[in-house]
């Protein structure tokens, strides 16, 4: 039985099990080591502890070879009876130094009782369009799992931050510690707020609350009590150009997806889609 102290969700660094780092070894000895199916041993024995600990796992990123042969660096999410609840492909890899094959699609997850997650590894964090789709799609926290070894740290704090504040939501950046990464990790509440923060390198097991009510009541009361970003697009406004995706934005389809969890006093008064896609890429076994 869990302990009644135990916490509920567990998250590692990217690759955290192989975090040499593919820039510092030869790609095909990497690969020989590291890459396996998510349903070899090491998928078995992640599945094996998510149940065993009764908690919600993330063992950071793996090295994911799919059937095709190609590499794939992938987040891995196991819920506490030990199935495999999401899987994301690191869409924006650090090139050139990441070989890694690139994912084509944004994943999000529902922790029943919780809230609904996002997931996104480290470079990621360096594009908005990644945590906004998260975040359009529902996300009420996002986990960045990271695996930085360079000065660059310094320049992601304040990029999650601005992904947490943009969108309202919560975000996790979990960073490696030292030799292999910079440490430093961090969790952002929805209003741009540092709640819990590694201070270095060294290790470090941070604890804090995810209240993932927050989301809704920074959306609905305001972040700092004046600004409403997902309220700004309303009826009648003509639609955005936007000609660097050769699309646009619609104020019909601009507003979030809302969890379940939502509590109704926290839900907007106007018509929300609810069933935007709760679980895309994930894997129900």
């Amino acid at each position: 039985m869990k302990s009644p102290n135990a916490a509920d969700l567990v998250v590692y660094p990217e690759l955290h099990l192989c975090s040499l780092g593919a820039e510092t070894m030869d790609k095909d000895a990497y690969y020989a080591s590291f890459a396996e199916p998510l349903d070899g041993p090491r998928g078995k024995a992640f599945a094996e502890l998510a149940r065993e600990l009764g908690i919600w796992l993330v063992p950071g990123s793996v090295l994911e070879r799919d059937a095709d042969g190609r590499v794939y660096n992938t987040a891995v999410v196991y819920d506490p009876q030990g199935n495999l609840a999401a899987r994301y492909r690191k869409i924006f890899t650090w090139r050139p130094y990441e070989p890694m094959d690139v994912g084509r699609e944004f994943v999000v997850f529902d922790m029943p009782g919780y809230g609904r997650v996002g997931l996104s590894i480290c470079f990621d964090s360096w594009y908005p369009e990644v945590t906004r789709h998260l975040a359009w799609m529902g996300a009420e926290l996002v986990i960045n799992v990271v695996q930085t070894p360079t000065t660059g740290r310094a320049q992601e704090i304040p990029l999650n931050q601005a992904n947490a504040i943009v969108n309202q939501i919560w975000v996790a950046s979990v960073n490696g510690a030292g030799p292999t990464a910079h440490g430093r990790s961090l969790l952002v509440d929805p209003e741009g707020h540092i709640q819990v923060a590694a201070p270095g390198m060294e290790d470090t097991t941070l604890l804090s609350v995810v209240d993932f009510d927050r989301v809704a009541a920074a959306r609905k009361f305001g972040t700092s009590g004046d600004a409403w970003p997902w309220d700004h697009f309303t009826a009648g406004d003509s639609r955005l150009e936007l000609p660097l995706y050769n699309g646009h934005v619609d104020s019909a389809a601009w507003r979030p997806a809302i969890s379940a969890e939502t509590p109704a006093a926290l839900r907007p008064a106007t018509d929300v889609v609810f069933s935007r896609p709760a679980r895309k890429g994930a894997v129900d076994e």
